[in-house]
């Protein structure tokens, strides 16, 4: 079971499904060819090869953060503006938000795009220009599901 806020498993992981509680619902999510094409516009990317690599820099804003989860929402069948979104609650604030985005990214790039991996093993997720640096924020710790 994955533990997106004790969810069950209705994530197909090989389609690069999450799962999801976000506003108290489980959900599907999903970066879906479409969904990647409207990160790519949204954060002016050439390519997936640009927007990949814009997300490995390990620094999100929160903005950053309402249009990935939105564009996942949305690839998973899930109708949602990005200010429906941004208004949505995770439990868990803020370091749910960022792990539930670092899945995403993961399960869609196959690597930990927008996630930084320390030596420790501890994960650090940056959320940018909101003022506000996660370190040590793991899959664990935010309730994100971790690799075996």
């Amino acid at each position: 079971m994955e533990r997106f806020g004790q969810v069950g498993n209705r994530a197909n992981r090989r389609r690069g499904e999450i799962e999801a509680v976000i506003d108290g619902e489980r959900r599907i999510l999903c970066l879906t060819l479409g969904a990647l094409a409207e990160l790519e516009t949204a954060f002016a990317a050439d390519d997936l090869t640009a927007l990949a690599a814009r997300f490995s820099r390990g620094r999100l804003t929160a903005t950053d953060l309402v249009r990935i989860l939105g564009a996942g929402l949305r690839g998973g069948g899930n109708l949602y503006s990005d200010e429906e979104v941004a208004a949505m609650s995770i439990e868990g604030g803020v370091a749910a938000y960022a792990a539930i985005a670092a899945a995403l990214l993961e399960a869609a790039f196959g690597g930990e795009a927008g996630v930084e991996t320390m030596g420790d093993g501890r994960r650090q997720a940056d959320i940018g220009q909101t003022g506000v640096g996660l370190t040590g924020v793991g899959a664990r710790d935010a309730g994100a599901p971790s690799n075996p």
